[in-house]
């Protein structure tokens, strides 16, 4: 069926083109749209307890995270300067009505309750805005239209809060992609170009990671309209859009050139424009349309059989990698959710760029795709006469099966040293700190944090909630009793251990619920803070014998049902990709044992990516190189998602691997050979993919923001153990090891498989040609399941046709005798040979199969040297003849 694609690209190639430029110009347009359509958080789990208590503080009782927080600083004024009140006072009081919805101060309470919103020297105080919107659009828009008007004279203004904290990660976000979209280009290009070997070749990949780009902003334009989206998708978007683009075409052109080169050797056509060294304009226009003509079947054929091969393995990834972000869809988080939706599309995308847009190209250019050809290209130098036999990765494999436990050996210890630091991993949550030092919006959080009285302090908040909650109370109302039972239980929560505070902070009698903030001594992440929201979650209340709800909030209690949710999913998502993975790869290599050993081979890459992450981000070991601060612990759902991108991107390298060696299996059933023909056919690209991949990668790793540096190192250090251990080391050695085990399949499967097989295949024989037999190792224990014939003696001829007899003379009917038949042509012959000792009728063979029957081919004899002859005078003097005397 590929194949068949393959041809029709090529007979339709400029149709196809038009039609490509068509929807890229359509889909860029309509993907700029999605800029303005990404929410802020999602990290939370909206089933879980803390987030509701987070959704009623913002619809009742008003949310502890303001939307906009204004820190004002004077150096010569106090707040109980009267001019630093009316400048402060004067300035809130303008605000809007339609864009505000509540405004805090420092004045709007009296005593110790003011007291949390001036700083220790009384220079700086903080206003909490309230902005009016159910989304973030709105309140971003709102935001924009007073922020102008919360410039108060004479004093220094600063903006934080939610919104102005996700406007700046939008920013950000874009700011690091046009960044790292200049850093790599001109990199990248330089690598191709010495990759390739060809100027027009090496702009192919950049062609193919441009189209996927913008194909997958406009699928995660549609994904808005179905779901929320995180900013961070853009980046995930377009780092890994441009990574498998080029990996991609990597695979397709190196390909389509072997192919191409392959198809003009068989038919004898030269490399470059032979019709230039004819004499005159007209012969070398008559030799060039020749060329031409010869050239069209090749090129369909070279294509064709690329898309066989190389895109079927391609599809096969593209499938294996998208199954492994699917996982991510099982998880109630919308940051994962909106990241593998968006994840998908983007593979989907690079997949239909590799497999439909490059072929496109490729039918256009056909040898121009050599264009450009540097000098270690050409077919003089030394390079392209070098024995494929000889090359460092059929080396490398052979010894690798040859010695292969000490690789295996040395592998493993080196992943297992890798993997030791994440046994100490503590997970944390976002915030401020993960935007760069010198971000206004992370300077405000860090200012009230450090200078003002409990600005470091993170409450547990408690809703208690029930139809017996008193709709005529509110907790502002001076002189107004509080029900005791209410009381009881917020003294309770008071004399709980670490606890320093619990007061009523909020009241809805259209909800029917109280909040009490409870402050404590520890660290948000604290074990012991984790302990507290455990108790607290451990109490119950009642009133006359019916049970209020009790649900508890705040960043603590946020982590902690983050992680309950993130361990409940993560066993689903295990068994998901496993089973998907190992199907796809079932149906692709015919095999059991190949698709578990690949999933065993990237739980190990995952492993050392984790320990690199935890030892440069946890430890901050890399915060120096990378620039961030390391606040003691790892984002939890980057490290899901690490896992779910980091799986499927060794799961490509794996599939590009093992299809060649299946490949090279197929022709010669010899474990050995396989492996190490495969290393040698895919070595080189997968390690130039690799290569490739890590520029993209290591661009985004100086991201400015945190989780997006944090992503990058985790996909830069698997690539890393991927293809330089793993796939060229641990997977030949394990495929050593487990021998023709490699390759078993039992016979209840063998059938299933027939009707789903999607290994690749490779061009037909031409006709008229002999295929040659491969050779069998001696363990074989089965013969071909094919036609056989003797390939030491030619097949029986056919008996000749009885001869004619002529008419005679005069006979009426010989004009209408039709014509004897021609015999017909015969079928191209296959010559194959069995196991040794059998036959396939299972009689002993007469003799052994001898590939030449009359004893191994014979060195060319010597020339004897020539016999130098003289003229000499005749002996009965008639003149002269020539001696026949040997001078020697």
């Amino acid at each position: 069926m590929l194949s068949g694609l393959g041809r029709l690209i090529h007979r339709r190639r400029w149709t196809s083109l038009v039609l490509i430029l068509v929807t890229t110009v359509v889909a860029g347009a309509w993907g700029l749209g999605v800029l303005g359509k990404f929410k802020e958080g999602g990290f939370e789990d909206p089933d879980a307890s803390s987030t509701l208590v987070a959704k009623l503080g913002a619809t009742y009782f008003g949310s502890t995270n303001p939307d906009v927080l204004v820190l004002y600083s004077s150096d010569t004024m106090t707040v109980d300067d009267p001019r630093y009140e009316a400048s402060v006072i004067t300035t809130v009081s303008r605000l809007p009505k339609a864009q505000v919805e509540e405004i805090i101060s420092y004045w709007s309470f009296d005593g110790k309750a003011a007291e949390t919103f001036a700083s220790h020297d009384r220079h700086k105080t903080f206003v909490a805005v309230k902005l009016r919107g159910q989304d973030g659009a709105t309140k971003t828009e709102n935001y924009h239209l007073v922020k102008d008007r919360l410039a108060a004279p004479g004093l220094t203004v600063q903006y934080g809060g939610s919104v102005p904290l996700g406007e700046e990660f939008g920013q950000q976000v874009v700011t690091d992609i046009v960044r790292a979209e200049m850093i790599t280009s001109p990199l990248l290009m330089i690598l191709m170009v010495m990759l390739f070997g060809a100027l027009v070749a090496a702009l192919q990949p950049l062609v193919i990671a441009m189209f996927s780009t913008i194909g997958g902003l406009a699928v995660l334009h549609v994904v808005t309209y179905a779901a929320d989206v995180t900013s961070f998708a853009l980046e995930v978007v377009t780092m890994m859009g441009v990574g498998l683009s080029i990996d991609y075409s990597l695979f397709i052109i190196s390909r389509f050139r072997e192919e191409l080169a392959r198809g003009m050797a068989a038919q004898g056509l030269p490399q470059g424009k032979p019709w230039r060294w004819e004499r005159d304009k007209a012969s070398r226009k008559a030799a060039k349309k020749a060329y031409k003509t010869a050239l069209k079947p090749i090129r369909e054929s070279a294509l064709a059989a690329t898309m066989a091969t190389a895109g079927r393995t391609i599809m096969v990834s593209g499938v294996t990698v998208s199954a492994a972000l699917a996982g991510l869809l099982l998880f109630p988080q919308m940051f994962l959710r909106t990241i593998g939706l968006a994840g998908i599309a983007t593979v989907m995308v690079a997949v239909f760029g590799a497999t439909v847009l490059l072929p496109t190209l490729l039918a256009l250019l056909g040898t121009r795709v050599e264009a450009g050809r540097m000098p270690w290209r050409r077919p003089t130098s030394k390079r392209a006469q070098r024995d494929p036999e000889s090359g460092f990765w059929y080396r490398l494999g052979h010894s690798v099966m040859k010695h292969p436990l000490p690789y295996f050996a040395v592998v493993l210890v080196i992943l297992g040293v890798m993997f030791v630091p994440f046994l100490n991993v503590q997970f944390g949550s976002v915030d401020a700190r993960v935007l760069p030092k010198s971000s206004p919006t992370r300077h405000v959080v860090e200012t009230v944090k450090k200078e003002f009285p409990n600005g470091s302090a993170e409450p547990i908040d408690v809703v208690v909630s029930g139809d017996l909650i008193p709709r005529d109370w509110k907790p502002a109302k001076k002189d107004d009793p509080i029900p005791p039972y209410l009381e009881d239980f917020r003294q309770r929560l008071a004399k709980l251990p670490g606890v320093a505070d619990a007061q009523f902070t909020g009241y809805s009698g259209t909800y029917g619920g109280v909040r009490i903030s409870v402050t404590h001594k520890y660290e948000p992440m604290d074990e012991r803070a984790q302990d507290l929201v455990t108790d607290i979650r451990g109490m119950s209340l009642s009133k006359d014998g019916y049970p209020m709800h009790i649900d508890v909030g705040g960043s603590t209690a946020s982590q902690m049902d983050l992680m309950s949710s993130l361990m409940r999913t993560l066993p689903k998502m295990a068994v998901f990709v496993g089973i998907a993975t190992f199907i796809l790869l079932f149906m692709f290599f015919g095999s059991i044992a190949l698709p578990l050993k690949a999933i065993v081979m990237n739980v190990l890459s995952i492993g050392a990516s984790f320990g690199a992450i935890v030892w440069g981000f946890q430890y901050g070991h890399l915060a120096g190189v990378l620039d961030f601060t390391p606040t003691g612990g790892v984002e939890a759902t980057s490290m899901i998602l690490i896992l779910a991108v980091v799986f499927g991107l060794s799961m490509d390298y794996e599939v590009f691997l093992l299809s060649r060696i299946r490949e090279e299996w197929d022709l010669t059933h010899d474990n050995r050979v396989a492996v190490a023909s495969g290393m040698q056919h895919t070595g080189g690209i997968i390690t130039s993919a690799a290569l490739l991949f890590l520029v993209v990668v290591a661009a985004f790793s100086m991201a400015s923001i945190t989780i997006v540096k944090l992503i990058g190192v985790g996909m830069f250090v698997a690539v890393v153990v991927d293809a330089a251990l793993v796939r060229s080391l641990l997977v030949p050695a394990t495929m050593r090891f487990m021998g023709s085990a490699n390759w078993w399949l039992p016979p209840f499967l063998a059938g299933l498989h027939a009707r789903m097989d999607l290994r690749e295949r490779s061009a037909l024989a031409p006709a008229g040609a002999t295929v040659a037999p491969p050779r069998l190792p001696d363990e074989q224990p089965f013969p071909y399941a094919l036609h056989w014939e003797d390939a030491g003696e030619a097949p029986a001829p056919e008996p000749p046709p009885p001869p004619r007899v002529p008419p005679a003379p005069g006979d009426a009917r010989e004009a209408f005798r039709p014509p004897a038949p021609s015999p017909a042509p015969e079928p191209p012959q296959l010559v194959f040979r069995s196991a040794a000792g059998t036959e396939p009728n299972g009689q002993a063979p007469a003799e052994p199969w001898r590939p030449w029957a009359d004893g191994p081919p014979q060195p060319r004899p010597r020339h004897d040297p020539r016999v130098r002859r003289a003229i000499a005078p005749a002996p009965d003097g008639s003149g002269w003849r020539w001696s026949d005397d040997d001078p020697r």
